[in-house]
């Protein structure tokens, strides 16, 4: 039997370029998604250990977005120790 999933909220962050001409150029990947769950805390104030996992796309990773990103943006952002990032 399969099991249900639930999309809480879809939020994106502003889009520009990183490169040094764009706008996000001074802006760290992990500072884009910690802001994103914060926010999603702050409109909907549930319990983060509830939520079993986050799964972040991230177009071309590079540098410190190749590392798990979506679970140390967890660890910044507060969230429970227990759910998984991907």
């Amino acid at each position: 039997m399969a099991e249900a999933a639930f999309i809480y909220e879809a939020i994106r962050t502003p889009r520009s370029k990183g490169k040094p001409d764009g706008t996000l150029n001074e802006v760290k990947p992990i500072d884009l998604v910690t802001t994103l769950l914060r926010e999603m805390t702050a409109r909907h104030d549930f319990d983060t250990a509830r939520v079993d996992d986050v799964i972040l796309g991230c177009v071309g990773p590079v540098m410190e977005q190749g590392s798990v990103l979506p679970k140390i943006a967890l660890q910044k952002a507060g969230w429970d120790e227990t759910v998984a990032g991907a």
